[in-house]
């Protein structure tokens, strides 16, 4: 991923630097529990810890490689060169190239997963932060983007909060299912290496051992890895969508912060525009482009092919260093938010007491009118609200029908703003547990 939208802690997993000290450590750990049964000599065991501080040259495995156009290969030669060929004569005795390609990937998938989970719990505190403070903050719900009835702002950010609670519980059973390394061998039969040897591995690296294994890990894992991660990212969508609407001048209800100095454009120096929010929308395409390629990586010819590996090379760094970024970006947003109270009653007003139409049309029906003759009683009044921007509430007061059913208290009643907020509090015990 371009740095514009990276951040160096999720960065630095995916730099050949710690793919390589990764696959050191599994060569020497298998070398350690090798010696431990007997299978190769523990002096030559020890040797290769020799290497423990080394930082290993980038450059001269590409060098190698260039040569053996193999990168393990080219890697274990360069760890003879700092461990002496003789020494190491034994390291990767069994293996197979992707006990140590597979091994590795997940060590770093489960990494990318505990930075992932930590900037979940970032955005969560932003959203239950924000949700508390405008948990009475009355604004107009919309249904095809139409004003439907009162909701509030709290609730919108409950809502939200609790979508990305469910995205975090989605996450950590990902990261327990990709979090298996296999050391089987070829075909991954253990013909030529003892189980053992993998479940030593395992445990130094934080991993359980794959239950059973081709010559390579089941890449079903995999794909539901990256599906949550997609999920994620349109649930990063669905926040910032809602964000961008809110900001749109017409409507002007919440807006992303705009800092001193900043420029909204190069033509128009009045704008202020949703930029940030814009980018998470395009950034969650982005995630989910990782998606369909984990799912087809799934289906591999026989015991092993390698079609899904230069898929990995880029969906790996691709989706994580995105989504790390975009989690990031998309609680420094929700925290800094300006909303506007007095613009959402605006709003809801622009057509005054419209907004009650159901509660009216309830009413009516409860009194002992058909619902046909209530919601057609409703409905003309409805309309003339929309058409003349006359007030609801008036609308009724003067019409015989709707006063000989219902009486005039009972209709003044019926626009209590209480009314549509008076559950709010469940809702919060429901989402926060408190």
């Amino acid at each position: 991923m371009i740095p514009r939208y990276a951040r160096k802690e999720m960065v630095d997993i995916w730099e050949p630097a710690t793919k390589f000290k990764i696959w050191y450590e599994i060569e020497a750990h298998a070398c350690d529990a090798m010696a431990a049964i007997g299978v190769i000599p523990k002096e030559n065991a020890e040797a290769v810890w020799k290497a423990k501080d080394v930082e290993f040259d980038v450059a001269r495995i590409d060098e190698i490689e260039a040569v053996t156009k193999h990168d393990v290969i080219a890697f274990l030669t360069h760890l003879a060169e700092h461990v002496g060929s003789d020494e190491a004569r034994f390291v990767h005795q069994g293996m197979t190239s992707s006990d140590v390609l597979d091994t590795c990937l997940n060590v770093q998938l489960v990494r990318a997963a505990d930075i992932l989970l930590a900037d979940m719990d970032k955005l969560l505190a932003a959203l239950k932060m924000r949700a508390l403070e405008h948990k009475n903050t009355v604004r107009v719900g919309r249904s095809h983007g139409i004003h439907a009835e009162p909701t509030t702002m709290g609730l919108t950010f409950a809502r939200f909060y609790a979508e990305m609670d469910r995205n975090k519980n989605r996450l950590e059973k990902a990261k327990w299912e990709i979090a298996t390394g296999a050391i089987s061998g070829a075909v991954g039969t253990f013909a030529n290496i003892d189980p053992s040897i993998e479940e030593h591995v395992c445990a130094q690296l934080g991993l359980r051992p794959e239950p059973i294994s081709t010559q390579v890990i089941p890449r079903d894992r995999h794909a539901m890895f990256f599906a949550t991660l997609g999920v994620i990212a349109s649930s990063i969508e669905n926040v910032a969508t809602e964000i961008r609407h809110m900001q749109r001048t017409e409507v002007l209800e919440g807006a992303e912060f705009f800092s001193m100095g900043q420029k909204g454009s190069s033509a128009m120096p009045h704008k202020k525009n949703p930029v940030l929010t814009e980018n998470l929308t395009g950034l969650a395409r982005l995630v989910r482009m990782t998606v369909i390629p984990a799912m087809e990586n799934v289906a591999l010819w026989h015991e092993r092919d390698i079609s899904h590996s230069s898929v990995e090379r880029g969906i790996g760094p691709d989706a994580t260093v995105t989504l790390d970024f975009a989690l990031n970006r998309l609680a420094g947003v929700v925290e800094k938010m300006i909303i506007y109270p007095q613009n959402m009653l605006d709003n809801m007003n622009k057509f005054p007491g419209l907004v009650m139409s159901q509660r009216v049309l309830l009413a009516l029906t409860q009194a002992g009118v058909s619902r046909e003759d209530a919601y057609s009683m409703v409905q003309r009044n409805a309309l003339k609200v929309w058409e003349h921007r006359m007030d609801f509430r008036e609308l009724l007061l003067a019409d015989e029908d709707v006063v000989k059913a219902l009486g005039v208290d009972a209709i003044n009643e019926k626009f209590d703003m209480g009314y549509h907020t008076k559950h709010v509090d469940t809702i919060f015990r429901r989402v926060f547990g408190e």
